[in-house]
């Protein structure tokens, strides 16, 4: 697993337990919330990339 994947999961978790923290993550959502979460900062990151590659060319 890269740097970038580590942190992606990283920052994935921390949302997680900061909603179970404040009671807006039941254990039943636990999957497909974690998944959407995980999926969309790793969009955000590679989108980002992207664009960042595209300046310096």
């Amino acid at each position: 697993m890269g740097s970038i994947d580590e942190q992606i999961l990283k920052s994935a978790k921390e949302i997680i337990v900061k909603f179970i923290e404040a009671g807006r993550l039941s254990p039943a959502g636990f999957d497909e919330t974690f998944k959407n979460i995980y999926y969309t900062i790793k969009e955000a990151v590679q989108g980002s990339r992207e664009k960042s590659e595209e300046h310096n060319e």
